[in-house]
């Protein structure tokens, strides 16, 4: 909150923006902070000062950032200090409401009026000959300030009121006050205002405050308009605080900002925000930081981040990691992160954490994380439960996910269920699932279905995953397609697998394209398979390949070529996907790269790989190990392989096995292998019974 106050004239200037400052001081005759000539009072009063204003009290919510918006990640509002003018609410009040106040005071300049600054330090027990002359001018001033008051002078018995609302001795100052508002000064007027509002008489306090506000007071234009916005007042509100941002005070700029943010009106309170920003209000910069940031103007944003981090404003430096790392720059990212976590932000710790783990350094990262953790941050927690874990450490991991649970961060429960299904406690697992789910964690409600759906408890899965896949889990909306699917119900199944694949699920992507292309749309299932293959699909892109293979026959190799889609799939190991890079090597006379690829698909379990390899090595002369490779392939299925045993056996006159491979053969088919098959068999017949 804005507390406005300088010397015993002109202090309802200070705050004021300074082009405002200067104009203000050339109409009223004053020097800023400086006591003046009162040109408006007789001749025999010319030596008294024009009496100051006290602006709104530190108690109202005028400067600060409503703590109801602190949390939200990342959006906390800056909770370690006041602002440059600023003294930061902490009540956690929702906006428009009233919340609990401290003891409200005005913020005043350490050096009252007529107080010399202080010079080194005395020793211990004696003052310095300066601290002895500043006392007596003080009490030499006030004594005069008090003459004047009792001999009927309404400027000084504002000044005196003043300085006794500075000292505290509200029941000193209240009489001296009321004397300089029914005369008519202004600076009487909004000062009465805020000691009224310290003793929680605001009624009357709002009062005073719009009979100086009317007079043309800035602070307490300010403090009126506070004084309305908490009562519901709106539109008041707002009149008011526009009247003291438009005279230039910095407080009631911010104030109006984060009024019109509140209503939904974004460009003006961007404006006001940067007004009050422009003159060093840090929290308004942090402000406007977020506006921008919001609107998707990460550069627009910096700029006010960096000037609000630069006076240690713990949220804006988390924000400015933020951003930072976004981009890479991690270094600088990290020392933001680092100057907000060393001032006790704990989400600032968190994010080193992660930062630092990222780049290799788990020892430091669990430091940072220990340190926000410790401060009850949750996710915190969570990273050093998943750190232990991967060390081994298996009860520390457990102590930490249960210190996250108690922080009310619901992953410890889900973590602690993921912990107890991978040592095959599923009744353990459970219970954990089960508490996170009732909590609404989306992952743990679809891990609990999957663990029925295994069970056999469908009616009791599917409830679960519909909870989970409302929530936003992905997985768990795929989930139910596959249920629907699987009931034959396919209209769901599609509608959910079409909300997964939006969210970018390849395998749900997948299934859409399989559908496409029964029904005949290729272009469209080349769409769905192409999003799979993105999405690391491994059947997405052998899919895609194949289909891009059959537009490059129809259109005589004009389309796409297929063959980076079927060398994606192969390389991670999809055995058809292999089987087909290795037939278009061989037909353009590839034989090494052909056999490679023949090779892999074989070793990965693919019969027609080892057929194809049997084949590539016969041709080469290395008819052994192709009969190795045949053997294989007929074993797992392959009747052409089965076949092909079955000739070469006949050839060498081995008419027994070549009659067992031709029977095999004629098992596997397909049909024109079980046709040759089958007249072989003939043929054997007649040579073994003659």
């Amino acid at each position: 909150m804005s507390v406005v106050a300088g010397g015993p004239a002109g202090a309802e200037q200070a705050g004021r923006l300074p082009l405002q400052r200067g104009q203000d001081a050339q109409r009223d005759g004053t020097l800023l902070g400086q006591p003046t000539l009162d040109a408006a009072a007789p001749d025999s009063q010319r030596l008294d000062l024009s009496a100051p204003d006290f602006p709104l009290p530190d108690a109202s919510l005028a400067d600060t950032p409503l703590t109801d918006r602190a949390a939200h990640t990342d959006d906390a509002a800056d909770t370690d200090g006041a602002d440059d003018d600023a003294a930061v609410d902490r009540s956690g009040a929702p906006h428009g409401s009233t919340p609990s106040r401290s003891t409200p005071r005005p913020d005043l300049d350490p050096v009252a009026e007529g107080e010399a600054p202080v010079g080194d330090e005395s020793p211990a027990g004696a003052e310095s000959f300066e601290e002895v002359l500043a006392a007596r001018e003080r009490e030499a001033l006030e004594q005069r300030y008090r003459d004047a008051a009792e001999s009927g002078d309404a400027a000084a018995a504002s000044l005196l009121g003043a300085l006794l609302l500075r000292r505290g001795d509200l029941d000193a100052a209240e009489p001296y006050l009321r004397r300089a508002a029914a005369a008519g000064l202004r600076a009487g007027a909004n000062n009465l205002g805020v000691l009224l509002h310290q003793r929680g008489h605001r009624d009357e306090a709002g009062l005073w405050w719009r009979e100086a506000a009317v007079a043309g007071s800035a602070p307490a234009a300010h403090a009126l308009g506070l004084h309305l916005r908490d009562r519901g007042d709106e539109s008041g509100a707002e009149y008011w605080l526009l009247q003291a941002a438009e005279q230039g005070h910095t407080g009631g700029a911010f104030a109006l900002a984060d009024l019109l943010e509140h209503r939904r009106d974004t460009a003006r309170a961007e404006r006001w925000f940067r007004t009050a920003a422009e003159v060093g209000h840090r929290e308004a910069a942090y402000r406007l930081g977020r506006l921008r940031e919001g609107a998707r103007d990460a550069a627009g944003a910096e700029p006010w981040y960096r000037q609000a981090a630069a006076r240690s404003h713990t949220a804006a430096s988390l924000r400015l990691g933020h951003l930072l790392e976004a981009r890479k720059d991690r270094e600088e990212a990290a020392r933001w992160y680092r100057q907000a976590a060393q001032a006790g932000e704990s989400r600032a710790a968190c994010a080193l954490g992660f930062l630092l783990r990222d780049q290799g350094d788990a020892v430091g990262a669990a430091d940072w994380w220990r340190e926000a953790a410790e401060a009850g941050d949750g996710t915190a927690a969570n990273a050093l439960g998943a750190l232990h874990d991967e060390w081994g450490e298996t009860e520390m991991a457990q102590q930490w996910y249960r210190t996250a649970l108690d922080a009310g961060d619901h992953n410890g429960a889900f973590n602690l269920g993921l912990m107890a299904a991978a040592r095959g406690q599923e009744a353990m697992a459970e219970q954990w699932y089960r508490r996170a789910a009732y909590a609404g964690h989306r992952e743990a409600s679809n891990a609990l279905a999957v663990m029925l759906l295994q069970r056999g408890d469908t009616p009791g899965a599917e409830p679960w995953f519909c909870k989970a896949a409302e929530a936003g889990s992905v997985d768990a909306a795929y989930n139910l397609g596959i249920l629907h699917a699987e009931r034959g119900e396919l209209h769901s199944a599609q509608e959910w697998y079409a909300r997964a694949a939006a969210e970018g699920h390849a395998d749900a992507a997948l299934q859409l394209g399989v559908a496409k292309e029964r029904r005949g749309d290729l272009a469209a299932a080349a769409a769905r398979y192409r999003q799979a293959a993105d999405g690391a699909s491994v059947e997405g892109a052998f899919r895609l390949a194949v289909l891009l293979e059959r537009f490059e026959d129809e259109t005589g190799g004009r389309g796409e070529d297929p063959e980076r889609w079927y060398r994606k799939a192969a390389e991670a190991g999809h055995g058809r996907a292999q089987v087909r890079i290795g037939v278009r090597a061989a037909e353009r006379g590839e034989t090494q790269e052909a056999e490679r690829w023949y090779r892999a698909a074989a070793e990965g379990g693919s019969r027609s790989g080892a057929f194809n390899l049997g084949l590539l090595l016969a041709r080469e002369g290395g008819e052994s190990e192709a009969l190795r490779w045949y053997t294989i392939a007929a074993e797992a299925g392959h009747g052409r392989a089965a076949l092909r045993l079955a000739l070469v056996a006949a050839r060498r006159g081995e008419l027994r096995e070549a009659r067992v491979w031709c029977v095999r053969a004629a098992e596997l088919g397909p049909s024109g292998v079980t046709e040759r098959a089958e007249r072989l068999l003939e043929a054997l017949s007649a040579e073994l019974s003659a």
